[in-house]
């Protein structure tokens, strides 16, 4: 090899130590430039989904509403990649999580479900929030009876104030959507301020709260509450004159009506894109996730106060949550009103012919 050629490999040595490094850099910075890419567009992507089919369950801003859990929880970003993706894809037996995957009866594609998966790793909670107003979809908020500071105090002075006062307080909180402010019942349920319901034993009313009762809308309550929390709710509905002679108020329930304005009609459809269309369906033609609500059958066969009942109180062991802590009853009219008014031009869906 001549002094030439040595010097020649040396300086060739030389640029590739030099220049190694520096594509290296460029590769690395690339990778990071193309990662980065592919999170915004998969955030983006299920931004949009999210407010149109999640939002409404799990709040504008991952909040959680009422007992559906949080998104935006150090506990929820730390699980896995693939866990997250199998909640999503195949839902959670017990709960109002239905499997999102197309498999599974869903509406969601495989990439839509890893698009999520990112998204809730990786989302900035605030832009969503915003961004679900922006679209409209700001799901309605959770309305719950109000226990005054007042209202304890007068109960503490009873026998059994401090019991009534942390059975009223979960009352409130659960039970007063359904049962009435007052306890007097409402479309939804029936009083629990009577006699006859003091007079059966302890143990039976304790099972009625624990267990519900099949074929109502009484859902089991020993999953969802503490024992003492139950407990202090029984000692309420024994207690309830006492809370009674105690001066405390409520507010008076008022029956349904249903108006079949145009502006309750407007104010309905917008309700039901915001709760109703991710289940069931654009136009109520529903989904394999809920039935179709637009039809003839449903819409002959359900009178105005029982879908309002169906509304307000869901429908136990299945999708359907129940909606009477979130929306006024004038707000579930309007949904009634908005799904009644597609009652003269609904299509005939007739049920289908079984073979001998």
């Amino acid at each position: 090899m001549t002094t030439e050629q040595k010097i020649i490999g040396i300086l060739a040595t030389l640029v590739i130590v030099a220049v190694l490094p520096l594509y290296a850099f460029w590769e690395d910075s690339q990778q990071e430039r193309l990662q980065e890419k592919y999170f915004t567009i998969a955030v983006l992507s299920a931004t949009e989904l999210y407010a149109e089919n999640c939002a409404v369950c799990h709040g504008a801003a991952g909040e959680g509403i009422a007992d559906i859990p949080p998104l935006d929880s150090a506990a929820v970003q730390a699980m896995s990649e693939t866990d997250i993706y199998k909640v999503i894809s195949r839902g959670r037996d017990g709960t109002l999580m239905a499997g999102w995957a197309a498999e599974e009866g869903g509406v969601f594609s495989n990439s839509q479900i890893n698009d999520f998966v990112t998204f809730v790793q990786q989302v900035n909670w605030v832009y969503v929030e915003s961004r679900v107003a922006e679209l409209g979809f700001t799901p309605p908020e959770v309305i719950r009876m109000e226990v005054s500071e007042a209202m304890l105090a007068s109960l503490s002075e009873l026998s059994q104030g401090e019991s009534l006062g942390a059975g009223l307080v979960v009352y409130a909180e659960n039970c007063s959507a359904c049962h009435g402010a007052s306890g007097s019942g409402t479309v939804i349920a029936p009083a629990i301020d009577t006699i006859a319901l003091r007079d059966r034993p302890r143990e039976e009313i304790t099972a009625l709260v624990n267990k519900g009762v099949p074929g109502t809308l009484m859902a089991p309550w020993q999953s969802k509450l503490a024992p003492e929390e139950l407990g202090s709710v029984v000692d309420l509905i024994y207690g309830w004159p006492e809370i009674i002679q105690a001066g405390i108020i409520f507010p008076e329930t008022e029956g349904i009506l249903v108006s079949s304005s145009p502006e309750a009609i407007a104010a309905g459809e917008q309700l039901f894109s915001v709760a109703c269309t991710s289940c069931h369906g654009n136009g109520g033609y529903g989904t394999r996730m809920a039935p179709a609500l637009n039809n003839e059958i449903f819409l002959s066969e359900f009178p105005d106060e029982a879908i309002y009942l169906v509304i307000a109180g869901g429908v136990p062991d299945t999708l359907m949550p129940a909606w009477g802590s979130r929306l006024t009853d004038q707000e579930i009219q309007n949904v009634v009103a908005y799904l009644r008014s597609w009652q003269e031009n609904a299509p005939a869906i007739l049920p289908p012919v079984l073979e001998n």
